[in-house]
């Protein structure tokens, strides 16, 4: 699939100029025509052939091979959550921590990668410490000094507020030689860049396939490395999280399938699956280089207005205006749809591969 097919099959496309993916991505009708097929042959057929639950877990089985391909992970080191939120709450909740540990994140964490540790600061006494960073760039230096007895490293693989990207290897090295773990937030890395979480090393990678996967909602994705299980304490439980719920003694799964606990709807990882192959029939490499292109277009047209890097680095370009918010309203009510970001105050318009110089052009003309 060439990026103007992609276009042609995305409904939304039709209704509007859309720069928004870094938020949430407009899906293609192959996609959520998976999710409605499954829905159908589940709720339809499944009742009176192999049953809903042969049915559900099949479906979830094959959908595992596809986001566990696109990792570079093996199947039975993912785990699929709701969101990416959902992913940091389940690892965060299996850390017996203790008064005293140190949390260690980068200011540039959305909300989802904040929260858990400010509730943890509260009901568990763990200090979180907040690396500052400039214009979305993360210096390893400073990371040194503040890494130094923290229990657990939190950052994201690409900014949500600059899309910059960070030296995630190096982070972990770091990390790891502190004897701290690290948990890498990568929802805005996959599906428009490579993503390889065996090169990174980290420990845990959360991610969701609603933004640039082009999926819908309620489909996220958990990597665990194999070595991190045994620095974990399971507090969920359920009839899918074990080898054999009926055995008399429970036994978890080897896996990051413990984290799954209970019957889930299969339809978004459905979904999710059919998103991954359609962005890797357009090619990865197509996709960088096509955004490449596009956002090298309206950086040049923003001038000095630009926040994100001038050269290459993501589909994210964040740029200031007078009235952040009234103008994302403005540009809404024009029929182009970007994001107001609180913190920087400023514009952030997410360019992807469906995108064309005629929409890039079409924003800076209303700008």
């Amino acid at each position: 699939m060439d990026p103007a097919a992609l276009r042609a099959s995305i409904p939304a496309l039709d209704r509007c100029t859309y720069f928004n993916t870094g938020a949430s991505g407009p899906s293609p009708r192959t996609v959520v025509g998976a999710a409605t097929d499954f829905l159908e042959r589940h709720a339809f057929e499944a009742p009176a052939g192999d049953g809903p639950y042969a049915v559900a877990w099949d479906a979830i089985a094959a959908a595992r091979e596809v986001a566990a391909g696109h990792l570079g992970a093996r199947p039975a080191d993912v785990a699929f959550t709701r969101s990416t939120a959902d992913g940091v709450n389940l690892v965060a909740g299996a850390i017996d921590w203790q008064p005293g540990d140190v949390v260690v994140r980068t200011d540039l964490e959305h909300p989802a990668g904040t929260l858990p540790w400010d509730r943890l600061a509260d009901s568990h006494d763990v200090e979180v410490r907040v690396l500052e960073t400039e214009r979305g760039r993360l210096d390893t230096d400073d990371l040194t000094e503040v890494v130094d007895d923290a229990r657990l490293v939190v950052l994201s693989s690409l900014t949500w507020t600059h899309g910059t990207r960070l030296p995630v290897g190096e982070v972990v090295d770091v990390a790891h030689d502190a004897g701290a773990q690290v948990l890498v937030d990568a929802v805005q890395s996959v599906g428009q860049h490579p993503v390889d979480v065996t090169e990174w090393g980290a420990d845990f990678v959360v991610a969701a396939g609603h933004k640039w996967l082009l999926g819908i909602w309620g489909a996220g994705m958990l990597y665990v490395d194999p070595a991190a299980h045994d620095r974990l304490r399971q507090t969920r439980i359920g009839y899918r999280s074990v080898e054999d719920s009926a055995a008399e003694t429970y036994t978890y799964h080897e896996g990051a399938r413990r984290f799954e606990v209970g019957t889930t709807s299969p339809a978004p990882y459905v979904a999710l699956a059919a998103a991954i192959e359609t962005m890797e029939s357009v090619g990865i490499d197509t996709v960088q280089r096509r955004v490449e292109r596009l956002t090298d277009r309206l950086k040049d047209g923003l001038g000095d207005r630009l926040l994100s890097p001038e050269g290459y680095e993501s589909g994210l370009v964040t740029f200031a205006a007078e009235d952040p918010e009234a103008t994302a309203e403005r540009l809404a009510q024009e029929g182009i749809v970007v994001r107001h970001l609180p913190y920087p105050e400023a514009v952030r318009a997410s360019v992807h591969a469906f995108n064309t110089e005629d929409d890039v052009d079409e924003l800076l003309d209303a700008l």
